[in-house]
């Protein structure tokens, strides 16, 4: 008989880093041996989902398949669910391993040499290759992370931004003076270009690490005393630097001693930038030790691996500011819309017609359903014309199909009523991308739901409206929680009679219709969905009709941005003012198509 190998076997720490250019994956010893190393491709968690994980890792299981303990630093890993993620991936190459699931940041950071300090101190990463980023821990623990926001929005003083900064200080010049000068000419070369205006073409084309390369040439034209490179690279060193000291600031007290990493080929590769980079900081902050990482990153995730701590999973709710043990306990039963509806169980088999049947007849009980919650639909109306009467503003926060139906409802509202486009605003687990498809796991992420709703400024002038259909969905849990925490009114909708929040975490008005089963069980797009957007419909068509954007039953606050809005303009102010079409048209024109000023003019 076989002896299990990870009994007979000395342990063996896997740390694996993932980033946007490869994957290193290192086996070690407990005295820090290596056994084995590897690269892969690219692994970015932000554009993997749950299968594509689970299949990378899986690849990487055939070369180390029974490690000790796993430490694993992913790019794109920023909050609780997102390590959650990677765990569960990992889990299903390596069942009942220990894994330790962070950033890619992180796993450089642990992978610095220690100082023999007596006390430890705050550490500050600072990367520069072809982005650029910061991230720091202090020795208890708490993180914060400045730059990593892309070639787009960031990336001060990494590789792209040097390069691109010479592409343009050599036009620049080349446009100032007729002539081009030699690091523009050497960029001609390196690029094999023949004239200033290929450049055009090129730049247009680049992708991100093509012009980071370009960085190697102002390096080397500064070390021939360029001074238009040396220009270059003195102001590229500011926005590191200042990243580097704002990410120190957050974590430690000006005067405290903070040691900084220095990391990428940039800083480790070229030892007049980072000189330059050591400089500035010291200059700003006195007690700062510089330390080059010696060593590959990913040895930061073996040290991770190596620490065979497992690190636990937050309770959602403890996450959104309410009371674990209560919410987090599962109902007595399912929520309504995910039970099996006894009268669909052959839908499967059904004509077309029996099943048009069906699902209309389903759908025909909604209004009564609704009906029994009209006291509490009519107090989140009350709720939300006091916040818009008080200048304050609507929020809709959901996931998915939830979610999308509170963006359909706001982005309706300018258009109908005239209203500032943040007078009634949409927040959907996910972002952008997750209105026409699904973001893994963002629906599970509650510190995401809070995050949004404080990024949007909430105060207590507000009324934020959660929307999930089984009332328990984390994200919009966390963004209630951070809503209340704020003083805003809170509005929960949901179709989960069986529901029990805990009273401190209650929302002011909790909607909790039970419209049954779904047809197709779990399918909340169906009735939920319906009810979902008949409740959304009447919040803001009753709110803007008390707020006086209605006249009879006309919009009388409609922005006329089409023909056909243009017309209904013309019907509305003539049904108004009994104005024919000629005068009511005229009277648009000269209110610039604002209705309630036409029909002010034609009354007077």
């Amino acid at each position: 008989m076989k002896k299990n190998s990870r009994l007979t076997t000395a342990p063996q720490f896997l740390g694996i880093e993932c980033g946007g250019t490869r994957t290193v994956a290192l086996l070690a010893d407990a005295g820090g041996k290596q056994l084995k190393r590897i690269e892969s491709g690219p692994a970015n968690l932000r554009l993997l989902d749950a299968a594509q994980l689970a299949k990378h890792f899986r690849a990487l299981a055939k070369s180390f398949p029974h490690p000790t303990a796993l430490g694993i630093g992913m790019a794109g890993a920023r909050t609780e669910a997102d390590r959650h993620r990677i765990r569960a991936a990992a889990a299903k190459a390596w069942p009942r391993v220990p894994c330790v699931a962070t950033n890619d940041l992180e796993t450089a950071l642990a992978a610095a040499p220690v100082t023999r300090l007596q006390t430890p101190v705050t550490r500050v990463l600072v990367l520069s290759g072809t982005g650029s980023c910061c991230f720091g821990k202090t020795p208890t623990g708490k993180t914060a992370k400045v730059g990593g926001w892309g070639h787009i929005l960031g990336d001060g003083g990494s590789g792209y931004d040097i390069g691109l900064r010479a592409l343009k200080t050599a036009i620049s010049q080349y446009d100032q003076s007729g002539a081009l000068p030699k690091l523009g000419q050497r960029l001609l070369s390196a690029l094999q270009l023949n004239e200033p205006d290929d450049f055009i073409g090129w730049a247009q084309a680049a992708a991100k690490p093509e012009i980071a390369a370009l960085a190697r040439e102002v390096f080397a034209a500064a070390e021939r005393k360029d001074s238009l490179a040396g220009h270059i690279l003195e102001r590229s060193t500011v926005p590191l630097v200042y990243d580097a000291l704002a990410c120190a600031r957050r974590l430690a007290r000006a005067g405290e001693l903070v040691e900084f990493i220095f990391s990428g080929s940039n800083l480790l590769k070229q030892p007049s930038f980072a000189a330059a980079v050591a400089g500035r900081i010291k200059a700003e902050w006195p007690r700062a030790g510089i330390i080059r990482l010696e060593r590959e990153s990913v040895w930061g995730a073996v040290a991770l691996a190596m620490s065979d701590a497992r690190v636990p999973i937050p309770d959602i709710n403890e996450l959104a500011g309410h009371k674990p043990a209560e919410l987090n306990a599962q109902p007595a039963e399912l929520p309504p819309t995910e039970q099996r509806h006894p009268r669909s169980l052959k839908l499967d088999k059904l004509t077309t017609d029996a099943a048009i049947r069906l699902m209309l007849s389903e759908d025909a009980k909604i209004p009564a359903a609704l009906l029994l919650k009209r006291r509490e639909i009519a107090r989140s109306v009350e709720l939300i014309v006091r916040a818009l009467r008080g200048g304050g503003r609507l929020l809709y926060v959901g996931a998915g199909t939830s979610g999308r139906f509170g963006v359909l409802d706001a982005s309706e509202c300018p258009p109908t009523f005239r209203t500032p486009p943040d007078m009634v605003q949409a927040i959907i687990a996910g972002g952008q991308q997750a209105i026409w498809s699904a973001v893994e796991g963002a629906e599970d992420d509650a510190a995401a739901g809070a995050r949004a709703v404080e990024f949007r400024g909430i105060t207590p002038r507000d009324v934020v409206v959660g929307i999930a259909a089984s009332g328990r969905t984390p994200f919009v849990w966390g963004a209630l929680g951070a809503a209340q925490r704020r003083g805003a009114k809170t509005v929960l909708l949901c179709f989960n009679p069986h529901l029990k929040i805990p009273r401190g975490s209650k929302p002011d008005v909790v909607i909790a219709p039970d419209t049954g089963p779904e047809i197709l069980t779990g399918s909340t797009r169906l009735k939920a969905g319906t009810a979902t957007k008949l409740v959304l419909n009447i919040f803001t068509t009753l709110a803007m009709v008390q707020l006086g954007k209605v006249c009879s039953n006309l919009m009388v606050d409609l922005n006329p941005s089409n023909v056909k809005l243009r017309d209904r303009a013309v019907r509305i102010v003539r049904e108004l003012t009994g104005a024919d079409a000629a005068a009511a048209q005229a009277a648009l024109e000269q209110a610039g198509w604002v209705v309630k000023v036409a029909l002010q003019k034609l009354h007077h």
